[in-house]
């Protein structure tokens, strides 16, 4: 089975994500931006970097921007999505602070299957276009949770 064909690991998800939105914000990527980003040294970023290369995920050379391949950006983007819808119900209807449903997002992302983030998505979807007597539950359990801490 060549590398390309393997499951990412939950890390090499999130050096696709940063190397995605770093691309995004500033145009290129680098090595101590991505370093920074995740909270890890140089030396595990470039591992990553090589493990990524290999998979045909990214074009890298040292001392030079990082660029995603065409696959890389697609793996990047399907990390990316899954990440903001987390965070987004995590927000909207559990309300969380964005800095506690960013970092629980991250975690989770990778922990779930797909037919549970696929039965999330639709069911943050059913609630964004609810109308707003069943809107009002939500409200409802976010106040309580946030007055007690508790439900």
């Amino acid at each position: 089975m060549p590398k390309v064909a393997k499951k990412l690991t939950s890390s090499l998800e999130d050096y696709l994500e940063a190397i995605l939105d770093l691309t995004d914000k500033s145009g290129r990527a680098r090595v101590r931006d991505i370093a920074e980003r995740i909270g890890v040294g140089k030396p595990a970023v470039t591992a990553a970097l090589k493990e990524l290369t290999s998979r045909k995920l990214i074009a890298y050379a040292p001392y030079k921007p990082i660029t995603l391949t065409k696959r890389g950006w697609t793996a990047g983007e399907v990390v990316r999505r899954r990440h903001k819808m987390l965070k987004d119900f995590m927000i909207e209807v559990l309300g969380l602070d964005e800095s506690s449903a960013d970092s629980n997002a991250c975690r989770v992302e990778h922990a779930i299957d797909r037919d549970f983030r696929e039965r999330l998505g639709m069911f943050a979807e059913y609630i964004h276009h609810a109308p707003p007597r069943y809107r009002k539950w939500i409200a409802d359990f976010v106040e309580t949770a946030n007055d007690k801490g508790e439900i």
